[in-house]
C-alpha cells in the first residue's frame, strides 16, 4: 500500500512541475527506470533515493512519506486543489477528487479539456459504470451509435463496456466532472 501512495504522490507531482521522467533523471540523478518502478507502485524507494527525487522537486522527504501513511475514510478537497492526476500535451489535464480515500469502490475526477481535445481514435470499452457532468462548455459524447450533446449542467451516466468516445466542441476549455465505479489504478 505504502509504495502504490508514494508511487502515486511522486507521478502527480512531477507532472504537475510538468517534468518527463527523463528530466527528473537528469534532476536528481536517479535512473528512469527506478523512477518508472517507483511510479508504478513495483518498489519502496530507499531514504536516499527519495531524498534525491524530493530535493531535485524542491520538496521535503516528509512530503512523500506524510502522504503515503494517509488514507482516510473522508476526503475534503477545496476548489482547485485536486491531486493532479494526468496531464496531456496541455490538452487534458485531470485531477482527482477522492486521492488518498482508503479502499474505494469509485473514484471522482475534475477534467479540463483544451480546445481539440478527445478521447482518441477509436472506441473505449472497459468495466464498470461512468458519470460525466460538463461544469461548463460543450462536450459531444458517443455510446454506441447514440450521440449526445452536452452543455454545462447536463450529465450522462452509462455502462462502461458499452463503445464510447467523447470530444470538446468548445473553442476553449471544457470542465468535466467524471464519475468512475471500480476506481481504475491511476498509479500506472
Amino acid at each position: 500500500m505504502i509504495k502504490t501512495l508514494i508511487g502515486k504522490k511522486l507521478k502527480a507531482t512531477r507532472l504537475g512541475k510538468g517534468f518527463t521522467i527523463q528530466e527528473l533523471t537528469n534532476l536528481s540523478g536517479v535512473s528512469a527506470n527506478m523512477i518508472s518502478r517507483i511510479e508504478r507502485g513495483l518498489t519502496v524507494p530507499s531514504v536516499k533515493i527519495l531524498m534525491k527525487l524530493a530535493s531535485a522537486l524542491g520538496m521535503s522527504i516528509g512530503y512523500f512519506v506524510e502522504e503515503a501513511e494517509k488514507s482516510s475514510t473522508a476526503i475534503f478537497t477545496k476548489k482547485g486543489q485536486g491531486e493532479p492526476i494526468f496531464f496531456y500535451k496541455d490538452k487534458h489535464q485531470i485531477s482527482s477528487l477522492t486521492q488518498g480515500l482508503r479502499d474505494p469502490s469509485f473514484t471522482v475526477l475534475h477534467d479540463v479539456l483544451e480546445a481539440g481535445c478527445n478521447s482518441g481514435g477509436g472506441h473505449m470499452v472497459h468495466t464498470g459504470e461512468e458519470f460525466v457532468m460538463v461544469l461548463d462548455g460543450r462536450l459531444e459524447f458517443t455510446i454506441q451509435n447514440d450521440r449526445y450533446i452536452l452543455e454545462s449542467g447536463d450529465s450522462l451516466s452509462f455502462k462502461a463496456s458499452l463503445p464510447h468516445h467523447w470530444c470538446n466542441l468548445e473553442n476553449g476549455p471544457t470542465e468535466v466532472l467524471w464519475v468512475v465505479s471500480p476506481a481504475p489504478n491511476i498509479s500506472q
